[in-house]
């Protein structure tokens, strides 16, 4: 009874978590892509119907490789990537950088733990309703949590990026109280 209370009342405070600009809704089916990536400096095609068969995705946008709040955010998501392992989740970043810039990226400032990936025509940020609103050739820094099924069932968006992973994560766990593992 307690765990049951403990995860209504952890569900309905994500209801109060505010998500600025975030476009897509919750329930909404998260728009699939391919595109390049890299992690630890080695690419590889991602495919984001392959990574919701493993379970739940972060997936965050994010202005610029480099600048000084996307080095920020990479390092909280970074340090955070074991806790969203124990959640069965994982992350991945997505800008409109070329996956030249993303490479190295990829080691210093994602740590090697999280794949970050390129969409340099700007088609993923479109779909996910993540174009910048002063720069329509960046991302606005918006995170959203896709289900396995599909659907997104978080979103968050604000230029400063230190309260991406704490929502993130948050979310989660509320999914998960929902949706327990299966051994």
């Amino acid at each position: 009874m307690k765990k049951r209370l403990t995860a209504a009342v952890l569900a309905c405070s994500l209801i109060a978590l505010p998500s600025a600009w975030a476009a897509l809704p919750n329930g909404a089916s998260a728009p699939e892509f391919k595109t390049q990536a890299a992690q630890g400096g080695k690419t590889f095609q991602f495919d984001l119907k392959n990574a919701l068969r493993k379970g739940p995705l972060v997936l965050y946008f994010f202005p610029a490789a480099f600048t000084k709040g996307c080095t920020i955010e990479a390092h909280d998501f970074a340090e955070a990537v074991p806790e969203y392992e124990k959640l069965g989740a994982r992350v991945i970043g997505i800008s409109a950088d070329s996956i030249d810039v993303l490479k190295p990226f990829s080691v210093s400032e994602c740590q090697s733990k999280f794949p970050v990936a390129a969409d340099g025509d700007g088609k993923i940020m479109r779909a996910y309703d993540a174009v910048h609103e002063r720069n329509a050739e960046r991302a606005q820094r918006i995170s959203y949590v896709i289900a396995p099924d599909g659907k997104v069932i978080y979103s968050y968006a604000d230029s400063a990026p230190d309260k991406h992973v704490a929502n993130t994560l948050e979310a989660l766990r509320a999914w998960r109280a929902q949706h327990p593992a299966k051994d």
